[in-house]
């Protein structure tokens, strides 16, 4: 079984020593936490086959979200166990307890990411379709009986516990007796032999695995016994006295019980590992994989990496090469060592672009750049995502790298010769689908025939439609750039007030060489820089000067445009706190309103009963008292519609002179119908019909809120409802801290059983008024049967409310008695 299969497609060109791959595989293998996981880090190459590159970065990117949860998985213990299966298979074999603890820890790896795999943490739970796939081969295999018949046999030493077998440990157990037995029987000899003076030390030894006591050489006769051997010396000489032999004879033969027991134990745990070689090596191979991938999703969350995208798969739209805040990841992990951040860079090739021509001076991060895109792009095709906010690049075959001095001692070439051999064995290679990086490109020779030469090798790519990024200070490069509509220019950044490179890349503009700036700068004898810019042709002077003018602008309109960023900024947080502040006050002043109404409609209903009351005449009291409760009511409704309205109108700015506010003229086509929606003339809102009240009324939700609008403030209707809508009564009222009146939130029952008359009958008249308002057909009130007072008082107080229209007596197996159901006025 391949455990670490090849990958497929691999590129046939990386240029992996000039773009430092092996140094960077080198950082991602430490981050594995098995022999097995970093190999295959070791083992990571480019691949062009899209779909291989999808499946790691989605597994990558399925971990990172394990990783970002504070989760993962220990793979510390896994390990290629071919060969020690290999050797468990064969008949009768027993494996070394060494051997068999360590396919121990493997076997409760493999279970453990099985368990993980059937029961997944929360957050990855249904998000990780690719871990999923590569570990569905090891689901059917359940290894839980072969650790349980594993644990806790071998001890860390590896040494087998007394709870291998009953046996061993009956065993064990003699020996520990005869152990005694034999101690307390040559205690007793050296005992006598000490008295006199035969014996060279009070000990007791061991030769041979027989137990013995020393005696002078001299006494070894007075002595009976066998002896077993002499000090270096030859003073002592070991003896067994004849009491023991017989018991050292019985723990020999214990002894040799114990190691056929242990053998028979081995075999048996062996025979058992040898079962599972298949789930063993397969969970090896998936868990060596997923090590990789914990060990990547680390890095990029450690890097704050992206997942690239590719623009030359079939489902893409754009043929770019685009990387956005591109970081090289181990120069930034060695600013990072020396407590330096790293200056990000923007390398972006849009469609109809292929090739970039990067110029400015010296130590400004040419090289850098050139490194940059060629690692990312390495990185990318080998499934590990990438250090940028953005990444897009095409599907590269190869990618071909001239970079550093190729000076060649062995095969007697100069740094120009060899850069030559190798741009000519890149020209005669390099297509569409190649990635070219070529750096100071037309140097070490003549300048006029090395600006020659590289327009001649740039304009071979052009042709050839390579993507290639060339270093350069030649001007003339500089100019073929600007000519060419293929071809892009960029700038390297250089602060020349410090003399320090910026390290920024300015797409779009060629870049200052500043050479004699610099060189003026550091001091050189001015007569000298003056002698140097009289030998300079008046043009190159030129495109100098035009270039130090150019760059001094780009610096002072991004300093303005940073500027500009940073008020705007101000001014959104300041417009953000304004609106929040206003919104408070405004909540706070509804609440407010709120309360004063309903204070001002408490305060007239207890003035109109007052009043009421004062009149004799019973008969016109009540029919005053029913009818002003039924007008009340209608009041208070439409002054909450009404209060609602206004509030809804000035959050929502229809009630100020805006366009959005105004009428417009109403769609005729069809009249709003129950579950329309429809848009309100004096909201200039969308809302939904939730009945038709009369021919001049409608009733109108406009999201939690309810109101009634007359017909002509209908504009137009929006759509048309699918369904029938239920028709429901009752109308809109403003929620207070107090809760919802709305019949979706209220129930239609009461329970009044336990309460005195008078309390119930305050309770049932607060219900049946919010019932009332909510739109409720009818209510029903529990009360039990009792001795019937408050069923009597009730009905009676019901059949007066002005709010009831019938009141009647449930079937019995409803409630009979013991409930009363009120119908409400409509």
């Amino acid at each position: 079984m391949d455990l670490l299969p090849p990958i497929p497609d691999a590129l046939i060109e990386t240029s992996a020593k000039a773009l430092q791959w092996a140094e960077l595989r080198e950082h991602l293998a430490a981050g594995a936490q098995s022999s097995l996981g970093r190999a295959r880090v070791q083992m990571l190459t480019p691949s062009h086959n899209a779909a291989w590159i999808e499946q790691q970065q989605q597994r990558t990117a399925e971990m990172r979200r394990l990783v970002v949860a504070g989760g993962g998985f220990d793979f510390r213990g896994i390990f290629d166990a071919t060969e020690l299966l290999a050797k468990a298979q064969i008949e009768g074999s027993a494996l070394e307890a060494t051997e068999l603890l360590a396919a121990l820890t493997h076997a409760e790896r493999v279970e453990a990411w099985r368990q993980t795999m059937l029961a997944p943490p929360a957050a990855v739970a249904n998000k990780w379709p690719g871990m999923e796939e590569l570990s569905a081969p090891l689901l059917p295999h359940d290894l839980g009986n072969l650790l349980r018949f594993l644990r806790g046999k071998i001890e860390a030493d590896g040494s087998l516990s007394d709870d291998a077998s009953p046996e061993l440990r009956r065993i064990r157990r003699a020996m520990e007796r005869q152990h005694r037995a034999i101690e307390d029987s040559l205690r007793r000899a050296l005992a006598k032999l000490s008295e006199g003076g035969s014996t060279q030390d009070a000990l007791i030894t061991v030769r041979g695995e027989r137990f013995v006591i020393p005696v002078k050489a001299e006494f070894k006769r007075k002595v009976g016994g066998v002896v077993h051997g002499s000090s270096s010396s030859g003073q002592t000489v070991f003896v067994e006295p004849l009491e023991t032999i017989e018991q050292n004879n019985e723990l020999v033969r214990l002894l040799d019980e114990e190691q056929a027991e242990i053998h028979r134990i081995l075999v048996a745990m062996t025979r058992a590992v040898a079962a599972q070689a298949e789930p063993l090596l397969l969970g090896a191979g998936i868990l060596a994989e997923a090590d990789t991938h914990q060990a990547l999703a680390r890095f990029a969350e450690d890097l704050a990496c992206v997942r690239p995208t590719f623009s030359t798969t079939p489902d893409a739209t754009l043929d770019d090469f685009d990387l956005q805040a591109a970081r090289h990841p181990l120069l930034e992990l060695h600013l990072r060592a020396h407590a330096a951040t790293i200056v990000p860079l923007t390398i972006s090739l849009p469609e109809g672009k292929r090739q970039m021509i990067v110029s400015g001076p010296n130590t400004g991060g040419k090289t850098v750049a050139l490194k940059t895109s060629g690692l990312l792009a390495l990185m990318a095709q080998a499934g590990i995502p990438v250090p940028a906010e953005r990444a897009r690049q095409p599907l590269f075959t190869e990618i071909y790298a001239d970079i550093g001095d190729a000076q060649s001692i062995e095969q007697n070439l100069s740094t120009f010769s060899a850069h030559v051999v190798n741009v000519d064995r890149i020209a005669r290679a390099a297509g569409e689908s190649s990635l070219v990086l070529l750096d100071e490109l037309g140097s070490a020779t003549d300048p006029e025939e090395g600006a020659a030469l590289a327009v001649a090798v740039a304009e071979h790519f052009l042709r050839r439609r390579a993507w290639c990024l060339i270093t350069t200070h030649l001007t003339s490069l500089k100019v073929y750039a600007a000519k060419h509509d293929g071809v892009l220019n960029a700038a390297v950044g250089f602060d020349e007030g410090r003399l320090a490179p910026t390290y920024e890349l300015r797409l779009g503009v060629p870049g200052a060489s500043a050479g004699l700036n610099i060189a003026a700068r550091l001091g050189l004898d001015p007569a000298i820089v003056a002698n140097a810019r009289s030998q300079m042709s008046s043009q190159t002077a030129d495109i100098g000067r035009f270039l130090d003018e150019l760059h001094a602008q780009l610096s002072a309109a991004s300093t303005e445009r940073e500027t500009l960023a940073d008020g705007q900024k101000k001014l959104d947080a300041e417009r953000l706190k304004l609106a929040t502040e206003g919104r408070i006050e405004q909540k706070a002043r509804t609440r407010e309103l709120e309360g004063k109404l309903e204070t001002l409609i408490k305060d007239f209903e207890l003035q109109l009963r007052d009043t009421v009351r004062a009149i004799d005449d019973k008969t016109v009291a009540q029919k005053i008292a029913r009818d002003s409760a039924l007008r009340i009511a209608r009041l208070r409704r439409e002054f909450s519609e009404q209060f609602q309205s206004t509030v809804v109108a000035h959050t929502t700015g229809a009630d100020k002179s805006d366009s959005s506010g105004k009428p417009v003229v109403v769609n005729r086509a069809r009249e709003p119908q129950v579950g329309d929606t429809v848009r309100l003339k004096s909201l200039s809102r969308e809302g939904r019909v939730a009945r038709i009240i009369d021919a001049k009324t409608l009733e109108v939700q406009v999201g939690a809120m309810k109101m009634r609008v007359p017909r002509n403030d209908i504009a137009e209707v929006v759509a048309i409802a699918t369904a029938a809508v239920p028709k429901r009564r009752g109308g809109v009222t403003v929620s207070t801290a107090n809760g919802s009146d709305d019949s979706d939130s209220m129930t239609s029952e009461i329970n009044v059983i336990g309460r005195t008359a008078d309390e119930a009958e305050s309770e049932v008249d607060r219900f049946v008024e919010r019932a009332f308002l909510a739109g409720l057909p009818s209510i029903r009130v529990v009360h039990g049967v009792g001795m019937g007072i408050l069923r009597r008082t009730l009905r009676e107080f019901l059949n007066k409310h002005p709010h009831v229209a019938t009141v009647s007596e449930p079937p019995y197996n409803e409630g009979g008695q013991g409930a009363t159901i009120v119908e409400l006025r409509q």
